[in-house]
């Protein structure tokens, strides 16, 4: 009787525990998606992660909306992200070097 009754639990905790992983994977799809957007200056084996997360659905499973842009130069890429038209920009140090440069001749020019 014992034996039958431990069965019978062990069940019943397999079965409350699959349907809260089914009702949360559900709540969790009906969430909406964080959209980020990136651009780049190039396709890389450097970004291959990136490629990798996103044809496989990672970013959509962590509530994201990743939209991958191929952006032609570093300045474009640097013009896009200082202009919020994108959240992310994968370029050279070049363009991110110029435009410090410029942020330090203005604020001693205020000076």
């Amino acid at each position: 009787m014992k034996k039958k009754i431990t069965i019978f639990i062990i069940i019943l905790i397999i079965l409350l525990t699959s349907f809260i992983f089914y009702f949360a994977k559900i709540n969790k799809e009906k969430t909406t998606l964080t959209k980020v957007k990136v651009a780049e200056v190039a396709h890389s084996i450097f970004y291959a992660p990136q490629y990798i997360a996103d044809s496989l659905g990672y970013f959509k499973e962590e509530g994201l909306d990743v939209e991958i842009t191929l952006t032609p130069g570093a300045d474009a890429v640097m013009a896009s992200v200082l202009s919020n038209e994108v959240n992310i920009g994968f370029c050279g140090t070049e363009a991110t070097i110029y435009v410090a440069n410029k942020k330090e001749k203005e604020l001693f020019h205020k000076i």
